[in-house]
Order: C-alpha cells, then structure tokens, then sequence
C-alpha cells in the first residue's frame, strides 16, 4: 500500500495532510498556500477553474461559479434547507433525477458529488505535486452529523476523483486523533466544530490508545456562510436606508459585498472595528456609488448571537447524551475557522468553565487527523483503536406512521440490528419497508434514505412468514440492509438508494465526462 492522504473536505476551504516520518503534515498548494477554496467555476471562455482561480473570478461571474456544493450533497430537492439555499446562491439548483438537488453553470447540470469531486481531485494533485508521485488511496472527513446519503455521495465524490476511499472519518474524531495521537493522554475532551457550513461537536475519551466517541450532535447547515450572509443584510439595508438604492439583485455588488463580509469578519476577530470600503458599488442618475461603513465586533455579535447560542443548545445535549456534565470534560478543543471569533470562544468557555485548548491549528488539525487514520490503515498500525457512534438514530416507518428506531443515535459502529417482519394480509407476497433516519417519532419528519419491496415470500396465512431483516452501519457510518426468509434460508439482496447517490454505471460515467477536462493548475 503506497502513500494515503488525509482529505478534510470543507465548505468553504479543503486542505490535504500526509504522514512523513511519522508526523502529520499538511501538505501547500501550488501557491504556497495549506488550504483551498472549495469552489468551482466554469469562466465565460469555457474553461474549467478550481480553487483559488475560481475564487479569484467569483465576483466578474457569480451565476456559473459554486461555492458551499457541501452544503447540499446528498440533500433531496424538496428539503429546506435546498429551498433555503436556492433563495440565497447565485447560481442555479435544479432537482436531479433521484430527487436530489443539482447545480447548473454554463448551461451543464452537475450532481453535488461530481462538483465535490473535483474539490477532491484538485487535493489529490496537491498532493501529487507536492510527493512526485501518483496518489490512490485517501480518508476523507465528513461533518459527524452527515446522515447516510451525506456520507453515500462523499464516498462517490471521492471515487469520480480517482481515490479509492479507504475510510470516511468525522471530522471532530479527526481532530481529536491529531490533538491525543503520540501523547499519554487520559482525558475526556469536547471537540467542538464549526467551520463555514457545518457545526459538530463530539464527546470523546482518550487513553490506553483507545479513541472512543461518547457522544455526537450539530447541525450541517449552520456555519461561518451564515454569519457571512448576516452581515451582508445588515449592509445591504444600512446602504438602501442611506443611498435609496437596493443592491440585492445585482449579482456582482452582492459576489463583492460577500467577500468584503467575510473579511471584516475575520478582522473583527482581532480587531474592535473595520471598515467596510466597495467604490463603485452602484450607479444611479447622480454617478457612480460608493460604500462605505464602519462596523463594529458589537454589531457583529448583535447580528449573529442567536447563531451562536444554537451551537450551545447542541453542546448541552451532547454533554448530556455522553452522560456527563461540562465539569467532566478535560479540554476543549476548537476546530473551524468561525471559532476564532471570540464570541464563540466565549461562550464555549462559559459553558465549560474553562478556557478552550491553544495548541491545535483550526484549519488544519482536520486534514492532519484523517492523515493519521490513513496511515493507521496503511500500516496496519493495532496500537490505537478508534470507536466511533453514529449521530442519528437508524429505523424504520410503520404502517401508522410512526418511527421505530432499531439502531439509536450515539451507538458505536460498526453495528448490526435485525428486525423480524411479517404479512398482514393471506397469501401476501411482498412487504414495502421505509428505512429511515432521524430522531423525530414521526416518519415524515425523518430523512427517508430509502424504501424497498421484500419479494417473493411464500404464499400463506397473515402473520405467519418470518421475514428477518438486518440493518448495519459500517466504520464509515453508511447503512445496508440485508434480508433473509427464516423458512426458506433464503437471503435477499437489497440496495437502498438515498437521494443523490449515484449508481456505479452513473461514477463511472462522470469520471469518463471528467476525463477530457484538464483543469488549470
């Protein structure tokens, strides 16, 4: 087994780690630079950008540059949080044919695997630039709170960009192995996550060289792209109040004003105030208009404070489920690029009574932990072993609606549960089960992954044939289901297609689509 990479595949930034001498390190792009924007564009002449390239022509053509793909991988159109993305992105989303949600630029739909694929591909050649040699074989890390058709469709992301997946990996357990691997560490530790589109955080226990998750919660649409967005409608009406001019529809002021956003808020980490400076903004019948405006780290954590204590709400629950309270945890470590704010470095310090742990790079500790795993794997290393939890609780819908959790959120993985079904009706020969995921003891309100029809049961009275169905989350987190007929021994081979996960005939397609395309370096 050659060299494996460590992917933190991020919403608004990736990076990219190795194992050299057996330290982590991460690995710089061409430009020198230890992280990536996560975008994608295709420019007016037709070719194909990533990264920095693409970030650097976002504001000249923001209707065919994506940016946030993470956000919406492995969503079904119909979800809010699609909905709420189509009222805010640039850039057209469009429903796929699995009922999942694509992104159309340049007049060509793309599926959000295939568009975080070529984040994926784009590392992968950082790292082969940087070794001199080709690159096959990677971890790549996933928000913990991803459900299975999040993780189904990274996996695919990871394949259309010519890497075998050796293992999917939270990102908090990530971090957690970087921050306790080659240190005789027994404690328990709070990772807590939130980068620019994601929020985790996990309870974890080190020591013996055993990394065991307690307990996981967030939520995978809350992050710094909101507390970007905040801050543009803050601006946006201060100058419409001041002007009488409304920028909101003009796609180039508002590609300028976010990024002039997500600068003043990364000043406003460091600083007390900033300015918020765009000369020709907009023009009118007087000229040509500038924006200019002072703003304040107060007005900041006035406009997404609500925000912030969303992320302690979680924080509770998941001190909660590990059945501990914040006196227990040993050390907080902070992990995203958001937690430099010191409103939230604040309030995790309040909650814990005490101060988060400095020694950890937020942007890189990530990477730096699924590189770890991946040499772990290579080298079949024995001497840590990671225990994992799922974040959601795994069942099935019954016939009135409800939920019935077989696999409760917070068990460790890899796990297995079996079901016994039956017929309700005589001579009935199929049974339809709706696998779903979630915690809310409606059915309707929990991510359907997927349903399937158990066929050719022999013909009998009501209730009597005994259908055992098992349901098992592996260490990458993803769900299959198995199927056996207790009379028969028969087993039945089921696949559960979630929303936005692609068919191999499908991976196989894009790569060959890919091929042709040569992206600028």
């Amino acid at each position: 087994m050659g060299r494996v990479i460590g992917i933190d595949l991020g919403t608004t930034n990736s990076c990219v780690a190795m194992v050299d001498q057996g330290k982590p390190i991460v690995i710089p792009n061409t430009g020198g630079y230890k992280t990536t924007p996560s975008m994608f564009a295709i420019s007016p002449d037709g070719k194909r950008l990533v990264g920095h390239l693409s970030k650097r022509q976002a504001i000249t053509n923001p209707s065919n540059t994506l940016y946030a793909a993470k956000r919406l991988i492995g969503r079904r159109f119909d979800s809010p949080e699609v909905q709420k993305a189509m009222s805010l992105c640039p850039f057209q989303i469009v429903r796929g044919e699995n009922d999942d949600a694509r992104l159309e630029i340049a007049g060509k739909v793309f599926t959000c695997p295939e568009v975080m694929g070529v984040i994926v591909r784009e590392m992968k050649r950082v790292a082969e630039e940087y070794l001199g040699e080709p690159v096959t074989q990677a971890v790549i890390t996933v928000p913990a709170y991803f459900n299975d058709s999040q993780r189904q469709s990274t996996k695919d992301a990871g394949k259309i960009a010519g890497l075998e997946v050796l293992r999917i990996i939270n990102e908090p357990t990530a971090a957690a192995l970087a921050y306790g691997v080659g240190e005789e560490r027994e404690e328990k530790i709070a990772v807590y996550d939130l980068g620019g589109g994601t929020f985790d955080i996990s309870i974890l226990e080190l020591g013996g060289g055993v990394v065991e998750v307690l307990a996981t919660a967030g939520d995978t649409f809350l992050g710094g792209e909101d507390f970007d967005r905040r801050l543009v409608a803050h601006v946006l009406k201060e100058f419409q109040e001041a002007d009488g001019i409304d920028l909101s529809n003009d796609l180039m002021a508002l590609q300028r004003l976010k990024d002039a956003c997500e600068k003043a808020k990364c000043d406003l980490s460091s600083l007390s105030v900033t300015e918020i400076n765009l000369p020709f903004i907009a023009n009118d019948d007087s000229g040509a208009r500038h924006l200019n405006m002072e703003v304040t780290r107060e007005t900041l954590e006035e406009l997404v404070g609500d925000i912030v204590h969303r992320t302690m709400d979680a924080v509770q629950q998941c001190v909660t489920d590990a059945g501990l309270t914040p006196a227990d945890i040993d050390q907080i470590v902070l992990v995203g690029g958001q937690t430099r704010m010191p409103l939230v470095q604040q309030c995790v310090t309040n909650f814990f009574k005490k101060p988060p742990h400095k020694g950890v790079n937020a942007d890189e500790v990530v990477a730096m932990g699924a590189a770890i795993q991946g040499d772990i794997l290579a080298s079949h290393d024995d001497s840590i072993l990671l225990l994992d939890v799922t974040p959601l609780s795994l069942g099935i819908g019954t016939f009135d609606g409800q939920f019935a959790p077989l696999i409760p959120r917070n068990s460790t993985v890899p796990t297995r549960k079996s079901h016994m079904f039956t017929t309700t009706r005589d001579e009935q020969t199929a049974v339809k089960i709706r696998v779903l995921q979630g915690e809310s003891e409606q059915s309707d309100e929990n991510h359907l992954l997927g349903e399937f029809v158990l066929t050719e049961i022999p013909r009998s009275t009501a209730g009597e044939p005994e259908i055992e169905v098992s349901f098992e989350i592996d260490s990458d987190g993803i769900v299959n289901v198995f199927a056996r007929d207790v009379a028969t021994e028969r087993e039945q081979s089921i696949t559960v297609n979630a929303a936005g996960t692609l068919s191999e005939e499908e991976v196989a397609q894009i790569i060959k689509e890919n091929e042709e395309y040569d992206l600028p370096e």
